[in-house]
């Protein structure tokens, strides 16, 4: 086995990151079930959320940015002392976040923003040196993110819990899926559909996609500062249907024979899930929990999302064939799981704790076997499954 952890960005920050995701979700069904107990000024509600929103999300969102931008730019990608030094942030801010009670909340939170500071100087500086303007608006959606992180750290020390930042971290996530899915889901289904001899291949980008992107930032933006208003909960409705209209346009339906292309579509088949759920929980708050209502975008989207784009580009990059064997999909297996226990717990508050223990442990095993079956490829193997 050659030794090139630190060689591509997608290596480091995808191993990392689903060991954080797998260690942080043990450690709250932990919490969950009385097993331990944590001190921590965050409080262990916000600590969770933090984890996998920028603990988590942050490994992932670097980790296939700094893989993609070469294919983008041509230009080399960021590997050796320099993504060492970048990985070596991110996992300071962990410690750091983790340790707050004994290093300060101020101390854990300029350790945690150095990370999406320096990713999003990264992006930027390979951006423009490639020349590649068309990506300039995932920058600034990267440094969107790093700013919501820093709002989430100062929303805690005044006022004692971010309520803003956390539905600000949300939207930027969800848009960066959008954005990116928008890209790669018709992007691999043309490519696999075109491979299989298939004449009807997805909707290219156009005018539609300009549209559906435009209402659900909009809605998402709404959202975020206005989380209670009835306006809100149509506007949200409204982006629903139009991200539901738009993953139809995909071809999703066609593509049961590839898990690997299939998961891209159920995963964010979530987004819509997301907008209708939480719109619900606003203009009928007694039927829809809106707890629940936002892990569809979490656990679903995210949760789903990123493991599928995380098996398919380690797949590739490590020079694996392109189809997901059973050990990928036992993965997606146990993510859905997670994903549809956890939405189902705020449905029957009969059954709440037991399914929010099942959707942490199925999460955790999830990213655990990623670990166990996509660890050899992240290292440096280059051997077959």
């Amino acid at each position: 086995m050659r030794f090139v952890l630190f060689s591509h960005g997608f290596r480091p920050f995808f191993l990392g990151g689903a060991l954080w995701a797998a260690a942080t979700m043990l450690f709250w069904a932990a919490l969950l079930t009385g097993h331990i107990t944590f001190d921590t000024p965050y409080g262990v509600v916000v600590w969770h959320s933090h984890e996998l929103l920028f603990g988590y999300g942050s490994a992932i969102v670097a980790g296939f940015l700094l893989t993609a931008i070469p294919n983008w730019t041509g230009r080399p990608p960021v590997g050796g002392p320099v993504l060492f030094v970048l990985f070596a942030v991110w996992l300071s801010g962990r410690v750091a976040v983790l340790l707050a009670d004994t290093v300060g909340l101020a101390a854990a939170a300029i350790a945690d923003s150095l990370f999406l500071l320096g990713i999003s100087a990264v992006v930027f500086r390979e951006i423009v040196a490639g020349r590649n303007r068309r990506n300039l608006t995932v920058a600034v959606i990267v440094l969107l993110y790093c700013l919501t992180n820093i709002a989430f750290h100062l929303e805690l020390i005044q006022s004692g819990y971010p309520f803003h930042a956390t539905r600000a971290a949300v939207s930027v996530l969800v848009i960066l899926i959008m954005l990116i899915g928008g890209r790669i889901i018709p992007g691999f289904t043309r490519n696999w559909l075109a491979g299989q001899g298939a004449r009807a291949l997805p909707a290219p980008f156009s005018a539609f996609d300009r549209l559906a992107l435009g209402v659900a930032v909009s809605a998402l933006a709404i959202w975020t500062a206005f989380p209670w208003w009835r306006l809100t909960g149509w506007a949200l409705l409204v982006a629903a249907l139009i991200q539901a209209v738009r993953l139809a346009r995909w071809s999703g339906h066609r593509t049961f024979r590839e898990p690997l292309v299939l998961i891209l579509h159920v995963g964010y088949a979530f987004v819509p899930l997301g907008f209708a759920a939480v719109g619900g929980a606003i203009l009928w708050p007694y039927a829809v929990p809106v707890s629940g209502s936002l892990h569809a975008w979490t656990t679903g989207a995210i949760g789903v999302m990123t493991l599928a784009v995380m098996t398919r580009a380690s797949r590739g990059h490590s020079g694996r064939p392109l189809t997901a064997p059973a050990s990928t999909q036992f993965i997606y297996l146990l993510v859905l799981l997670s994903a549809i226990a956890r939405l189902a717990a705020a449905l029957l508050p009969e059954s709440a704790f037991p399914l929010l223990v099942f959707s942490s442990l199925a999460w955790a095993a999830a990213f655990t076997a990623f670990v166990i079956f996509y660890g050899p490829m992240l290292l440096g193997s280059r051997g077959e499954d």
